[in-house]
């Protein structure tokens, strides 16, 4: 039986990310651990990431702790293991010693200058060349020529492309050249880019101005197979364009999400075919909504209590200590929201809101809008004696 060129397809890992201050490392950890089972039991050739390793340019040292077991250790099922930079990744910190260590099998494609200087596999049936294409920026990428879509600013600056396609076109077309000048048929590329038809969510550092920063599928034709990162749902654009998404769900937006990786092989013909292969589950995402009593007590709800939780208050009134109560129940409850339900909202502009009207008023106002009932008068006369502390103070 001929077997295929194997790749295991992920990105957008986001090591030392939090979720609204929630501890992620230890389910981060425990996806790095799925990936290298994954890598030995599949024995896969590759392992292809496609960006955002990190979650800031300046990561911590857990992070870059838990970034280096994980190389060390794809790297030991057999496989090679190439990286590329993320729009939240540091090219330049991300990139240290990447001539040296690309030698050992882990190669960390960076830099704007390697991007046509593929990593070579080989099987019985010829080569295929990977291809990474690090995060570009328009501004600032590739401005050694002036493609359609950019301008020219004073003689001793370079040219600056005005969108992600002009650039990644540029950058394609220095890749379609490269491997047409090899005699290469099956060619794989990595991209971090926001792809027409993708999908995004509010975990996403946005890379798009009025849609400027996506590029069209079309782009990609050709190629036997384009792992991208940036967004952070799985899907497919086309059978052989795929976005692996993040390993895990990095806000509420993502509760739907089914993550995971892609198992990709590319065959004798250059042709794919890409199987799902589930992440594990940390802890499930939940968004509640309804009046806090119905939360506290509903035996339905008991299924949520070890979730990560959104909740959306309706009562009319604010409940006195929401948090506590609900943690007491609930206590991965990360978010909460008061939305009284059949309260008409004050459209007014805040200035017309107290216009007319005396500090203690306003004051008073202010307290009703915020748990939605009135100011007591005992609430009233505290609220009197802290202004006249105050007028007091000041003489």
């Amino acid at each position: 039986m001929v077997r295929a060129m194997r790749f295991l397809h992920t990105s957008d890992w986001h090591l030392g990310r939090s979720l609204h201050r929630a501890d992620l490392r230890d389910a981060q950890a425990a996806f790095l651990d799925h990936l290298v089972e994954t890598a030995r039991a599949e024995r896969v050739d590759a392992v292809l990431v496609a960006g955002d390793v990190y979650d800031r340019a300046v990561p911590s040292v857990e992070a870059v702790s838990l970034c280096e077991q994980a190389l060390v250790r794809l790297h030991q099922t057999g496989a090679r293991v190439i990286v590329i930079a993320g729009n939240h990744d540091s090219a330049r910190r991300l990139g240290f010693s990447s001539a040296l260590i690309d030698a050992a099998g882990v190669h960390l494609r960076t830099r704007t200058s390697a991007l046509a200087d593929p990593v070579m596999l080989d099987d019985e049936h010829g080569p295929v060349a990977v291809y990474g294409i690090p995060y570009l920026e328009p501004a600032v990428g590739l401005p050694e020529a002036l493609p359609e879509g950019a301008t020219r600013g004073a003689a001793d600056e370079p040219p600056r492309i005005r969108s992600h396609t002009a650039v990644l076109g540029l950058a394609v077309a220095r890749i379609r050249s490269d491997a047409t000048g090899r005699r290469i048929s099956r060619t794989v590329v990595m991209a971090h880019a926001w792809v027409a038809g993708g999908a995004g969510s509010d975990s996403e550092r946005d890379i798009s101005v009025g849609g400027v920063g996506q590029v069209p599928v079309s782009l990609f034709d050709g190629f036997s197979y384009v792992a991208l990162g940036h967004l952070h749902g799985q899907q497919t654009l086309a059978d052989h364009v795929r976005y692996s998404g993040s390993p895990l769900p990095y806000s509420f937006s993502e509760a739907a999400h089914h993550k995971g990786s892609w198992l990709v092989e590319v065959g004798v013909d250059g042709k794919t075919r890409a199987e799902r292969v589930p992440a594990p589950v940390h802890r499930k995402l939940t968004v509640l909504r309804g009046p806090i009593q119905d939360l506290l007590s509903e035996p339905g709800y008991a299924r949520h209590e070890a979730d990560f939780l959104a909740v959306t208050l309706t009562d009319v009134a604010r409940p006195e200590a929401a948090m506590d109560r609900l943690r007491r129940r609930f206590p991965h409850i990360l978010t909460l929201e008061f939305r009284p339900e059949g309260v008409a909202e004050d459209v007014r502009s805040y200035r017309a809101r107290v216009a007319g009207h005396d500090d203690l008023t306003i004051a008073s106002e202010f307290v009703r809008h915020v748990r939605n009932t009135a100011v007591s008068p005992g609430e009233q006369g505290l609220l009197a004696r802290a202004f006249e502390s105050v007028r007091e103070a000041a003489l």
